[in-house]
């Protein structure tokens, strides 16, 4: 069973602070949860070099959902869980790869109550659902997909650094 986004990006928290105690989101923007896995298992993938990024990073994380337990998925939504997960992990990789200059990083880390996905780009642009949708035209559908899918995501930006860290939380299966 999917999960359906109830809330809007940024709506879960307070911001979390980067040294020196400044800001790490755009101002205005989402304002994301604590970091990766908040305290659970993290795995980092490097992709800035790598070929055939989307699978590498698919393969990547669905590996990390096989040493988590939730894969081989025991239920039905436990398969579509795990399997929105690795729709997630496409999508943003996939538009950092259209958008943003290509990837850096693939963060990938589970608290046991929330998974949380994170890819660092070069990019300067700001993520955002196509509106309006139109479901039945091809291309734009990804961040569509992911606002659908996750409880919750956002942008974050280092202030003076390039890129951004395109994050997406998802919950974990029952």
């Amino acid at each position: 069973m999917s999960t359906t986004r109830p809330q809007q990006p940024g709506d879960r928290g307070p911001e979390p602070e980067v040294a020196g105690g400044v800001p790490a989101v755009d101002p205005g923007g989402p304002v994301p949860p604590a970091g990766p896995g908040r305290g659970g298992p993290v795995r980092r993938l490097a992709l800035g070099s790598a070929s055939g990024i989307v699978p590498l990073a698919r393969d990547f994380t669905r590996q990390a959902l096989y040493d988590w337990g939730w894969l081989p998925a025991a239920t039905a939504d436990r398969r579509a869980a795990a399997e929105d997960v690795l729709l997630v992990v496409s999508e943003l990789v996939t538009n950092a790869c259209l958008h943003a200059e290509g990837p850096e990083e693939l963060k990938v880390g589970c608290d046991g109550k929330v998974l949380r996905l994170e890819v660092s780009d070069r990019g300067s642009g700001q993520p955002a659902p196509r509106t309006p949708h139109r479901a039945g035209r091809p291309g734009g559908h990804g961040m569509f997909i992911v606002q659908r899918l996750c409880l919750d995501w956002g942008v974050l930006r280092a202030p003076g650094a390039p890129g951004k860290t395109v994050w997406a939380e998802l919950a974990a299966p029952a």
